[in-house]
């Protein structure tokens, strides 16, 4: 980890925010259309296709990863209505008391050594090459804490090639001074938020025990910059404020803590589910994104829970059944604490494909 220090951050984060609203509203770059339809799964440890650099993840003594699992030959569904949440809501970060995720200056230093890297990667993140340094110190490490859907770019024939992608929980990625992921650092890859596919949705790469579809969540930049991130220590489950563009030297508890817990946001590790469970289709083990363009998904049918049996018990009333402890699917109204800071709208906000 480089010395403590407080990295430059009000200016990039200024830069940033500018490059985000011309960028990151309007679609993917015109190799957004390379496989259209298809979305990626990246496990949290590997490199993944077409790196820009090798790895900058730091475990910090964080828990491994979910394991991938065997895949088999995938097959095309319908796009699902995604759960949105703020880049400021506590506790959908993770990382580990005073270390960093990543290895920023490392980043930095493999960026520097290719020029051509360089040069894909700066027209991938949206800024210009002799601002990748200062841009790279600006951002905060941290890990996802819930499988995320963004749009991720990889290095090819010297240029960003951009692709849909979910990253498992646990993988490291640095985070601007809006709350939104912007370098994977199993590869370097530059981040921005994801795009929807048109028509059926075709998930190829390779899944996790415990991943579900209908689970994964979309990030939403702030629209004002935050000066700190309330993450979650991955060792002990216990809060931790980050101060934005630090690696971890500044931690402390927050001097007001979340009205929540940890796990009412997400549970990370994520709890694994037996085979079977989940989404009943896995992944084609692919190398990296297609060229091609999927079929229409068949109409998918409806699978009925199993039912518990009930034992006779004369003249007494069962209760209600207990719902799951995991997250619902949209951000309900009556949740406006989950969304820091306070002009952040308290709606339900989705992300449709």
């Amino acid at each position: 980890m480089r010395p403590p220090k407080r990295r430059r951050y009000a200016a990039v984060a200024a830069a940033l925010f500018v490059t985000l609203l011309a960028a990151g509203c309007g679609g993917a770059s015109s190799a957004a259309t390379d496989g259209q339809g298809e979305v990626f799964l990246q496990p949290a440890a590997a490199q993944g296709p077409d790196p820009y650099t090798a790895t900058t993840a730091l475990s910090g003594g964080a828990p491994p990863p979910v394991p991938p699992v065997p895949s088999s030959e995938p097959s095309p569904t319908r796009g699902l209505t995604l759960r949105t949440l703020s880049g400021a809501t506590p506790g959908l970060y993770g990382g580990t008391q005073s270390i960093g995720s990543c290895d920023v200056e490392q980043q930095a230093m493999f960026l520097g050594g290719d020029q051509a890297r360089a040069r894909a990667f700066a027209r991938g993140a949206g800024i210009s090459q002799a601002d990748i340094p200062d841009y790279l110190r600006g951002l905060t490490p941290v890990v996802l804490r819930a499988d995320t859907r963004v749009t991720n770019h990889g290095y090819r024939a010297g240029s960003a090639v951009s692709f849909q992608a979910v990253l498992q929980a646990g993988t490291a990625v640095l985070v601007d001074g809006h709350g939104a992921p912007k370098v994977r650092c199993a590869c370097g890859n530059p981040l921005k938020p994801p795009v929807a596919v048109k028509g059926a949705v075709l998930h190829t790469g390779q899944s996790w025990d415990g991943y579900r579809p209908d689970k994964v969540v979309v990030i939403k930049p702030t629209v004002q910059i935050i000066n700190s991130l309330v993450i979650v220590n991955v060792i002990n489950n216990t809060w931790i404020e980050r101060n934005a563009g630090t690696d971890g030297e500044e931690d402390k508890r927050p001097d007001v803590l979340p009205p929540v817990t940890p796990d009412d946001i997400f549970t990370y590790p994520p709890l694994t589910e037996p085979p079977g469970a989940g989404d009943s289709t896995q992944p084609g083990d692919s190398t990296g994104p297609s060229d091609g363009t999927s079929s229409p998904a068949p109409p998918e049918q409806p699978v009925n829970p199993p039912v518990e049996p009930v034992p006779d018990m004369p003249n007494e009333q069962l209760p209600p059944p207990v719902e799951p402890d995991v997250p619902s699917e949209e951000v309900a109204p009556s949740q406006p604490d989950l969304l820091l800071p306070s002009e952040e709208p308290a709606e339900p906000d989705t992300f449709q494909g």
